[in-house]
């Protein structure tokens, strides 16, 4: 998502201190400030009319101070398991698999919470964008997404972003 926002022409909030490598070759698009997003909120004015990437944890510390429009991207959780399993083996460490069905649970168990609070908030407009259908349909979910922002985003480049090679861990029949 955050590649698509930058070639539509969305400016970013990252520091491109973590380099790409084979989990995510294009990057990170991170902003390491808002790893204490909990603690430390000074930095989120910054963000004003920018794209920054949030994990669905901190998601509950941004301030009531500033309306945001919130892009959160879904993804079949059993693509997700299979994601942390590669990305822990490239990296020398045995994943436990015996307790995927547990994780999964959970997961979603937060995910569900994180949307219910997002969905309170009068400060937020949210967005669920469904990882697997943009895969499918780039033009689709780009025109959702730059509607969405109410931003003039070149959409046709926003979709040209997407880049089918880099969906590695998938469900089956997919």
């Amino acid at each position: 998502m955050m590649m698509m926002l930058e070639a539509g022409g969305m400016p970013l909030l990252t520091d491109g201190l973590r380099a790409a490598d084979d989990d995510n070759p294009r990057g990170y698009y991170e902003f390491e400030p808002v790893k204490r997003l909990a603690e430390d909120r000074s930095w989120v004015p910054q963000a004003r009319g920018r794209a920054v990437k949030v994990i669905s944890a901190l998601l509950e510390h941004l301030p009531n101070t500033e309306t945001y429009r919130i892009l959160f991207m879904r993804r079949e959780m059993t693509e997700i398991l299979a994601s942390q399993q590669a990305m822990l083996a490239r990296r020398g460490h045995t994943a436990d698999s015996s307790n995927e069905a547990r994780i999964a649970r959970l997961s979603s168990q937060h995910v569900a919470q994180v949307l219910r609070k997002l969905r309170e908030r009068s400060n937020a407009a949210l967005l669920e964008v469904s990882y697997n259908r943009l895969l499918t349909d780039p033009p689709g979910g780009a025109r959702t997404v730059a509607g969405f922002l109410d931003a003039d985003l070149d959409v046709k480049r926003m979709a040209s972003a997407v880049d089918p090679a880099l969906y590695r861990q998938r469900r089956e029949g997919v």
